[in-house]
């Protein structure tokens, strides 16, 4: 699914060049659960930006889902994030004054999609994740965990190849990450590939493997022998309670 070999990322200040990617190699297969963590500075959130096609590596070869994404010019990007990568933010990046069923029509607004067949793939994709009651709530009107769950729902809309999400449980109490995380682990039993970034240990165990970035390296990639089970206190397969 996700295959990186050599990637380095340069960025310049002034004379001086500084390397937050070093010769990154990474492979990724389909259906993997796997968190990247790493302390600031490490690299991890560069990596997350490349895994996004947000930006392109300075050397090496990426190929997402047979595609050589490093290669791909500007627009060419925009399409891959499209239709083959859902993200999946610590700020959720909502519309404010849209519902939730608007803000998960967004992605495939952007396809050139039609509205009817839009209506029925984002409430299909809202009831997966237990807010089949609040398609017409606007952000304001829903909690910070059913607000990641709305993002949650926009990011499966498209069926992409891989879901991407960046300190996802970050702006929500320990409750409501839990909750989150049981939905990430119901969409990989189904058969997602998911890539996090977290800074938490304990958000990081209930994946399935752990890739540890510093100084622009890969320092230790392990997989996690238990990973723990998240419980769902409000959802449960993907019915409110």
């Amino acid at each position: 699914m996700i295959n990186l070999k050599g990637i380095k990322k340069i960025y310049a200040n002034g004379d001086i060049q500084v390397a937050a990617l070093n010769g990154v190699n990474l492979h990724v297969g389909a259906n993997e659960f796997v968190a990247i963590m790493g302390p600031s500075g490490s690299g991890k959130s560069t990596m997350m930006n490349i895994l996004g096609c947000l930006d392109t590596p300075t050397e090496g070869e990426y190929y997402l889902d047979g595609t050589d994404v490093a290669k791909a010019s500007g627009d060419q990007l925009s399409v891959i994030r499209n239709r083959k990568i859902g993200f999946v933010f610590q700020g959720f990046n909502l519309l404010a004054r849209t519902t939730a069923i608007e803000n998960v029509e967004l992605p495939m607004l952007y396809a050139g999609m039609g509205g009817k067949e839009r209506r029925v793939h984002a409430i299909a994709a809202l009831e997966a994740v237990g807010l089949g009651d609040r398609i017409h709530h606007r952000p304001k009107e829903l909690s910070g965990g059913q607000q990641q769950r709305v993002a949650i729902a926009r990011a499966l809309v498209t069926n992409p190849a891989i879901i991407l999400a960046d300190e996802p449980t970050g702006n929500l109490d320990s409750r409501s990450s839990e909750e989150v995380m049981a939905i990430f682990q119901r969409l990989h039993a189904a058969g997602n590939t998911i890539i996090i970034v977290t800074h938490e240990p304990d958000i990081a165990g209930f994946t399935e493997r752990i890739v540890r970035f510093r100084d622009g390296h890969i320092e230790g990639d392990e997989k996690v022998i238990n990973p723990r089970k998240a419980q769902a206190h409000v959802i449960e397969e993907g019915v409110a309670k």
